[in-house]
């Protein structure tokens, strides 16, 4: 019922588009903006063109806003999460600290499929290696989920020693813990950067984990 609740809510968002025409997809755009497109059919047989466009950049104010376009023309917007009614279904449209996690075509039979990422994108680009170079695309992957692992597992350690440094305080429950891993500011910091890295490179295959994601975050 939540998640039907939620829907709704996302569907109300939508405000309409002002027509103005679809930009190019530029090189230096790759970190501050995403672009995915989809075809559909007709009931009379014409093919229309959607396309997503998210700018990430308004992740600063808040809130990041998806724009649907329709054959090149400014079609809607949406806070994300954003749910844009299409014929046949919705394109649900949902972002992480690091890109989206989420940029799918949903039918109303509950079938799921991802938009295709513009090729001049960083998601396109990514997904292109993934065609190209499988093998590689693969262990990228796993090192990604190996590197948020580390991270989290390190995370954890830090955390369980600050809440039992106070004698008084959880520690005379449960004893004081010492983190076998003592690491410097400036290792922290390496650390950091490295899993805000990982989780970037999965957000480019639209992967998203709460706990492995959302602890980088």
């Amino acid at each position: 019922m939540f998640k039907e609740w939620r829907h709704r809510r996302a569907v109300q968002r939508v405000k309409p588009g002002d027509g103005r025409p679809l930009k190019r997809f530029r090189w230096w755009q790759m970190l501050t903006r995403a672009l995915f497109h989809l075809r559909l059919m007709n009931d009379d047989g014409r093919r229309t063109d959607y396309a997503v466009d998210v700018r990430h950049q308004n992740q600063s104010d808040g809130y990041v806003k998806a724009h649907l376009y329709l054959d090149g023309r400014h079609h809607a917007e949406s806070r994300v999460p954003a749910v844009f009614p299409v014929p046949g279904g919705t394109v649900e449209v949902r972002a992480s600290n690091f890109g989206l996690k989420r940029c799918h075509y949903v039918t109303v039979e509950g079938a799921e499929f991802p938009l295709v990422p513009d090729p001049a994108s960083a998601e396109g680009r990514r997904a292109r290696l993934d065609r190209s170079h499988p093998a590689l695309s693969r262990w990228i992957g796993f090192l990604s989920v190996t590197v948020l692992v580390i991270g989290l597992a390190l995370l954890i350690l830090q955390l369980a020693e600050q809440i039992t440094r106070d004698p008084e305080g959880l520690a005379q429950y449960v004893g004081t813990f010492v983190s076998p891993i003592d690491l410097s500011a400036g290792a922290n910091a390496v650390v950091g950067l490295v899993t805000v890295a990982a989780s970037t490179e999965r957000a480019l295959r639209l992967r998203y984990n709460w706990l492995l994601d959302g602890g980088a975050g």
